[in-house]
């Protein structure tokens, strides 16, 4: 964090700035759309990553910040949650915030026709803002990691194939996508912003093998009982850990039976 530069804080969370982001300044600029256009949008992908933030924080998850980088946002929270259906909540409620927002943007402009009796053009900044956060929505459900959709795909998976084997399957996807967008860019983008669109694609793929690789060494560790995970993957009181198999591990309720009024012998079963 070293490298980038903070911007304040937000909600609790620290916001910073990574000084690759000026980069994006330049195809921006060199194609006539308005700075404050961009400052809008990533003005939504702070939005975005809050919404992230605030369901993790609602489900007893911490965020240790959020950076701004020209490709996106990342929030870094504490620790990914392992139920489905925490991680599920988490990664739908950052696309859900732009599509709120693109629904706050089409009521003012609405309103707005109403008003002034004729119809508000889509290609002014409301309109404008309104198509990108529909792109931003729709981009990040894209069922493949890193992408929101990505992690949507692992949660609806993991019950049936286990984590790892769901987490392998969207980095997979993510990966093709990123050498598929990337070819794809290089055949037919003529525009300036098309260094950015590569950095994005490459981004896509290390993001994908990188979230492949920490999972699967997570489930490792949990397999043979690594001592560092103690902290974190410690049953609650009258629970353990059970190894279901295909990566799938399940709390179950210590069961306390005696053998005898009299010898006051017990046995745990799972």
């Amino acid at each position: 964090m070293r490298m980038s530069w903070k911007l304040g804080r937000v909600a609790g969370i620290d916001l910073y700035v990574h000084p690759t982001f000026l980069f994006l300044f330049l195809p921006v600029l060199s194609t006539g759309l308005s700075p404050l256009f961009l400052v809008g949008v990533f003005g939504c992908v702070v939005l975005h990553e809050l919404g992230h933030a605030l369901m993790a924080r609602r489900l007893g998850i911490g965020t240790r910040d959020i950076t701004l980088y020209p490709i996106g946002g990342v929030a870094r929270l504490e620790r990914m949650p392992r139920a489905p259906g925490a991680e599920l909540l988490i990664a739908l409620a950052g696309p859900a915030v732009n599509f709120a927002i693109a629904a706050g943007l089409l009521a003012m402009l609405v309103l707005g026709s109403s008003i002034l009796e004729t119809s508000v053009p889509l290609d002014g900044f409301l309109g404008e803002l309104l198509i990108a956060n529909l792109v931003l929505g729709l981009f990040n459900l894209l069922p493949a990691f890193p992408m929101d959709g990505g992690r949507v795909l692992r949660a609806l998976l993991s019950g049936w194939l286990g984590r790892a084997r769901a987490t392998a399957i969207a980095a997979t996807i993510g990966r093709s996508l990123a050498i598929l967008f990337g070819m794809l860019c290089l055949k037919y983008s003529h525009s300036p912003q098309i260094f950015v669109q590569l950095a994005l694609a490459a981004f896509i793929y290390m993001a994908a093998g990188s979230e492949e690789f920490s999972v699967l060494a997570e489930e490792r560790r949990r397999t043979f009982g690594d001592a560092g995970d103690a902290g974190i993957w410690v049953a609650p009181p009258g629970y353990r850990w059970v190894n279901r198999g295909n990566g799938v591990w399940q709390l179950a309720p210590i069961i306390v039976t005696t053998t005898g009024p009299t010898t006051g012998s017990s046995s745990w079963t799972g």
